[in-house]
């Protein structure tokens, strides 16, 4: 009996293990966003400079990606993105532009991605500490 349960019990964890692999190789119905990194920082920099990062993504999904707005947190962070549909499979990307002028100490700024893809609204985020302004060496 015992022999039995520990039997079915490896063949249903066994099962679902396969099962969950299988899931994870199929891609999701329509257009879908996989960020490489949704994250990046940019360190210690100073008042008044401008720092920019390129978020690369691919669209993982089945039917064309469109991007129709980047919203950001504040008028000191700029974006570009490709206003043309991305194919299922290809890559693409979202320039950020971020403007320190103003600024001081701990930054972070989130990046709102609005288009037609299945996962709800994916954000990327750009951090960085400004320090005071460099002082010029006489």
């Amino acid at each position: 009996m015992k022999r039995e349960i520990l039997i079915t019990l490896v063949l249903l964890t066994t099962g679902l293990v396969f099962a969950q692999e299988q899931s994870d190789k199929t891609q999701a119905a329509g257009p879908s966003f996989t960020f490489e990194e949704d994250t990046y920082d940019f360190g210690d920099i100073y008042q008044g400079d401008v720092v920019e990062h390129i978020f690369e993504f691919e669209n993982t999904g089945t039917e064309p990606l469109i991007i129709t707005n980047v919203k950001v947190t504040c008028g000191c962070t700029a974006t570009n993105w490709t206003r043309d549909p991305i194919l299922p499979g290809e890559q693409s990307s979202i320039k950020v532009k971020f403007n320190s002028a103003g600024k001081m100490g701990r930054q972070n700024k989130v990046i709102t991605i609005v288009s037609n893809a299945t996962n709800p609204l994916p954000q990327v985020k750009i951090v960085t500490n400004v320090l005071p302004k460099k002082k010029d060496s006489d």
